[in-house]
């Protein structure tokens, strides 16, 4: 089917509506995933068709570096694999620091970017948020912003919820939005990037009073590292957009390993790619139910 907007998908699950017969339900999360490979977005469609729920796929400027910094060919790749899908999905660009990347975002099927001033001061982030909001709005394009640390980026140590100068303001985050009139915010209440093992403990009254303050939906980066029950109680707190990445890396890497040690002599890699997908999908699909409840 068409690709669906990122506008779309978050709007209706922050309204608890997937279509007008839904109108009235509570509200529930969008999982957005990570894609590397072409078997990042074959697996990310596929559950997303095995759980009957919609997905982001998005794709960071770190997997545009790994791929040479040439945005095209994964951008086309990752979208006709979601056209291809039975599946509502969207095509999302993560974790954008470069003007260059970001306006590489215009023509080539993104609905959505995530535009990343954190590593700035405060006003120095508000400018080149809302300098890229203008920008992306111009072309209809949808626009998020984080505000807080979320830690585990490139190597950063991962980061507790009440860690000095870490979360979120909910003060400043109001204000934020306001300034750069960004469409989703990304906020620091306990999880990391690139966490291996499910034991982030999420700062639940603080994911409510950002909820209460913040007039845009919320997005909670890190998730990999969060267990399902905390999971369940961010969305219900008002988490809307859920990203999940480290997940896939290790169910694929787990898959080939366990592979490779059982046959250490395969030297195709479509014998072991298809256990890595498939190890993959069913990881897509677990967190599909959980997040979207």
């Amino acid at each position: 089917m068409p690709l669906v907007s990122t506008a779309e998908l978050v709007s209706a699950a922050a309204a608890g509506t997937a279509s007008p017969a839904d109108a009235g339900q509570r509200p529930y999360g969008v999982a957005a995933f990570n894609v590397i490979t072409l078997e990042h977005a074959e697996a990310i469609a596929a559950g997303a068709e095995r759980a009957g729920r919609p997905a982001i796929l998005q794709i960071s400027e770190n997997a545009v570096n790994f791929h040479g910094g040439r945005l095209t060919a994964v951008a086309a790749a990752t979208a006709a694999v979601a056209r291809a899908s039975d599946a509502p999905l969207a095509l999302h660009l993560d974790h954008v620091e470069s003007a260059e990347l970001l306006r590489a975002a215009d023509g080539e099927g993104f609905g959505s970017v995530m535009f990343d001033a954190s590593r700035l001061a405060y006003d120095e982030n508000v400018a080149a948020t809302a300098e890229a909001v203008a920008w992306g709005h111009a072309r209809g394009i949808w626009v998020e912003a984080e505000l807080g640390k979320v830690g585990g980026k490139d190597g950063e140590p991962a980061l507790g919820a009440h860690a000095p100068g870490v979360r979120t303001d909910p003060a400043e985050a109001a204000a934020y939005v306001r300034a750069t009139g960004v469409d989703a915010l990304a906020v620091a209440v306990g999880s990391s990037h690139a966490m291996t093992d499910r034991t982030a403990a999420l700062d639940h009254d603080l994911i409510g009073a950002l909820r209460r303050t913040v007039p845009v939906p919320l997005v909670l980066h890190g998730s990999s590292g969060v267990p399902d029950a905390e999971i369940r109680r961010a969305v219900a707190a008002g988490m809307v957009k859920i990203n999940v990445g480290t997940a896939l890396n290790t169910a694929f890497t787990g898959a080939v390993r366990a592979f490779l040690a059982a046959d250490p002599s395969t030297v195709d890699p479509r014998k072991y790619l298809v256990p890595a997908r498939e190890a993959m999908t069913g990881t897509v699909a677990a967190f599909l139910k959980v997040i979207a409840g």
